[in-house]
């Protein structure tokens, strides 16, 4: 049978791509089951929005670190220390049951209570992918990264139905059988290593100049300025909380949530190959912008749902547009910076997802535990918009260099 005409990616690629899956597999679960098993615990809602706080806010500051030194360090020594971090997360929140150590788990750890991906893991792929491919072939692999991280991220909310099924079958506590959810999730980590380790050694370990950003610098904080203020959107409806607000609002089960969450995940897969096509017609920059505020729009529209059919069917189109700007995004970061510059400029560019988002989560806690309308959403497609309209504003004239030799 004649094999499909797909791309051949590079070796690094592949891995990165296997890798990401086992990751997003977990965060998967891990964002619908981190409130429920938060609020076994005894804790409330603005308790899980502060340990979502603390897991951005750790996120984004180890993010920022290893950007600023990996120029010192192979990509693969740095994704297997990563991998040690992760699996530590898991089995101490397996064991924890105290606020504060689990505050303190959550903020220097990898679990990632939102949909997309904001661990330190993120720049170290990203770099990796793109030292790999050439710059026609840039957005479509972040697409390809995007999709399997979404497809696994949808396999993995279904999954967060598996301590119902342990609790009827293996007739443990509700407790224990979220608790063996986290034992899994430092599995995972063990596989992801697993696969880090075939990352070809040779480009793992090239050289790299010493200064992290040179020329690049100025658009590279401008960039990270502007995705802050999305960051800080995103941030009042990460899945956790989007999650909770189901929970309390229209009393979701844990099982109806994940068959959401997975038929959202699927839409947002089909959106990234969509978003490639796009791009290479009216480039990347149009493409984040004008697909990214018609799902702001769903996220405002929301809250004034009272029955769940129609909030289901705003969270459908969201899905299928919001995350177009994710594959995009990434391309058009590591385009207009020098190869040189992309660890650094991929960790200065996402640590506003963990960080200027880490005060969003414990507010939207707070909001949520004031009154169930909805208010989080309703900031969030308000903040959202507006950094639509300032990044379309600041770099609609900057270009990666394959829409400048389509001119």
């Amino acid at each position: 049978m004649r094999r499909a005409n797909l791309p051949r990616y590079p070796a690094e690629v592949r891995h990165v791509l296997a890798a990401k899956g086992v990751r997003a597999f977990g965060d998967g679960y891990v964002s619908l089951l981190l409130p429920l098993y938060l609020l076994q615990l005894g804790l409330g809602a603005i308790d899980v929005g502060i340990i979502a706080t603390a897991t951005l806010l750790g996120s984004g500051v180890l993010t920022l670190v290893v950007g600023a030194k990996a120029h010192r360090f192979g990509d693969r020594t740095l994704l297997l220390s990563a991998c040690v971090l992760m699996a530590a997360t898991g089995a101490a929140f397996a064991t924890v049951t105290s606020f504060w150590p689990l505050l303190l788990v959550a903020f220097v750890g990898t679990l990632n209570p939102s949909s997309g991906d904001v661990s330190v893991f993120l720049p170290l792929e990203h770099a990796v992918l793109s030292k790999a491919v050439a710059n026609e072939e840039r957005t479509g692999a972040f697409a390809a990264y995007s999709i399997v991280g979404s497809l696994a991220a949808a396999l993995g909310a279904l999954a967060a139905a598996l301590p119902s099924a342990l609790q009827r079958e293996a007739g443990i506590t509700p407790l224990a059988a979220m608790q063996a959810m986290f034992v899994l999730y430092a599995l995972l980590a063990v596989v992801a290593a697993v696969i880090y380790r075939r990352i070809p050694q040779a480009h793992s370990a090239e050289a790299r100049p010493h200064a992290a950003l040179n020329v690049s610098r100025k658009k590279v904080y401008a960039l990270a300025a502007l995705f802050s203020l999305d960051a800080f959107g995103g941030g009042l409806v990460v899945q956790s909380l989007l999650a909770l607000w189901l929970f309390e609002r229209f009393d979701l089960s844990i099982a109806a949530a994940g068959t959401i969450f997975f038929w959202t995940g699927i839409l947002s897969s089909i959106s990234f190959v969509v978003a490639v096509k796009i791009a290479r017609r009216f480039g990347l920059v149009n493409t984040m912008v004008f697909t990214h505020i018609p799902s702001s729009l769903c996220l405002i529209a929301m809250p004034f749902m009272t029955t769940l059919a129609p909030v289901i069917a705003l969270l459908m189109v969201r899905a299928a547009l919001s995350q177009m700007d994710v594959p995009t995004r990434s391309s058009y970061v590591m385009a207009i910076v020098t190869p040189a510059e992309r660890p650094a400029a991929a960790s200065l560019t996402s640590v506003p997802r963990s960080l200027a988002s880490a005060v969003s989560p414990a507010l939207g806690g707070w909001m949520l535990a004031a009154s169930p309308f909805g208010w989080p959403l309703l900031a969030a497609g308000v903040v959202k918009i507006a950094y639509d309209l300032l990044l379309l504003f600041t770099f609609r004239k900057i270009r990666p260099p394959e829409e400048d030799r389509h001119e």
